[in-house]
């Protein structure tokens, strides 16, 4: 595997009105923690969320994609209920099975600016799956 494969990272890509969330790393784990990254980006810029608070969370589905979905809405859940912003998560997955730490910061529209809200995860664009050269690739479209 080379350098550029062992690299994980986010990214967002066109839809309609909504936008795409997608995260690509070495390990499934990883590529959830960097499409979540992916959709606090979707808000406001992660560098401006401290790391002041965890929380923790789980959920299970009975397959992987399922999982992925479920995973980004308990996110947003979180984000909506306790009114928190993520900067960065900490995933382990056991088969069906997804536990989790999100480190995190109360929202502050003046530090961090907010740039939408979203409100869910959607089935569109649903797909996770290992690539070609072996990294795990999870993405979807959230409603914004």
């Amino acid at each position: 595997m080379s350098d550029k494969a062992r690299i994980s990272q986010w990214e967002h890509f066109e839809h309609k009105a909504d936008i795409g969330i997608r995260g690509i790393a070495p390990t499934l784990a990883e590529a959830f923690e960097q499409a979540a990254l992916a959709m606090t980006a979707v808000i406001c810029d992660p560098d401006y969320i401290q790391e002041r608070q965890s929380v923790e969370l789980s959920c299970q589905a009975d397959d992987i994609e399922f999982l992925f979905l479920d995973w980004i809405n308990e996110l947003i859940y979180l984000m909506a209920v306790k009114d928190l912003l993520f900067k960065r998560f900490q995933v382990v997955i056991n088969g069906n099975f997804l536990f989790a730490t999100a480190f995190g910061e109360p929202a502050s529209p003046t530090k961090h600016q907010p740039a939408v809200e979203i409100k869910g995860a959607t089935l569109t664009e649903l797909c996770v799956r290992q690539t070609e050269d072996g990294l795990w690739l999870a993405q979807c479209v959230v409603d914004v």
